[in-house]
């Protein structure tokens, strides 16, 4: 995807955002339900003009970071070797909290549904979209497994993150179990994802030492 494209979609999930959340705020509740247990249960509430605007506000301020990233990492020249994947990231990445944006406004108009069920497939994506970063990337300071053994050495951040990028992929697939077993959705999203994050910390040791050995 080029990425002037991928920019444009995301600006363009933004806007709609806003407009969305424009059309619905006289038909939200004074008190919006805002946030959800464990067990997909409310138990927080906003009032209606933060319950409406403070998501649009924040994918702003959330894609203009992970823009802006790129271009002031010391190893940006790096980065530009991946930009095309990561920027289709952000895009996925963006789509996915204005899905979860998307969620909250129609509980709030009564149209309940158990959350975390809803969440599950589209984490499964996310976390897929993960993997297949995963090993497009090359050593960075922002985007990736970013242990000191990493980013010591060329060598370890690539068989790391060919490693980690399947790990996620397993994640993703782990993630869909939340469709099945909904009061057990936070376990299947968060912590298939926690492992992988945690062995792909170990391995990238692992493999510096082993590497360092055959010095």
């Amino acid at each position: 995807m080029h990425l002037s494209h991928s920019r444009f979609l995301i600006l363009g999930l933004i806007l709609l955002s806003f407009v969305v959340g424009a059309f619905f705020y006289p038909r939200m509740p004074a008190m919006m339900a805002s946030h959800w247990d464990e067990h997909g249960q409310v138990d927080g509430y906003t009032p209606r003009f933060w319950g409406v605007f403070l998501f649009p506000l924040a994918l702003v301020g959330f894609a203009g970071l992970l823009l802006a990233l790129p271009g002031i990492d010391p190893l940006k020249h790096n980065i530009a070797r991946f930009r095309a994947q990561y920027e289709a990231f952000v895009l996925l990445t963006v789509g996915f909290l204005a899905y979860l944006y998307l969620l909250t406004l129609l509980w709030n108009l009564g149209i309940q549904m158990h959350l975390l069920q809803m969440l599950a497939p589209a984490s499964a994506v996310l976390f897929y979209a993960i993997g297949a970063l995963m090993q497009h990337t090359r050593r960075n300071y922002f985007i990736g497994i970013r242990t000191p053994w990493t980013l010591s050495s060329d060598q370890v951040w690539d068989r790391t993150h060919q490693v980690a990028g399947k790990w996620f992929r397993w994640a993703a697939l782990a993630a869909l179990g939340g469709l099945l077993w909904p009061d057990l959705g936070i376990a299947f999203v968060l912590v298939p994802v926690l492992v992988a994050a945690l062995c792909s910390t170990v391995y990238s040791y692992l493999e510096f030492r082993r590497l360092n050995k055959e010095i």
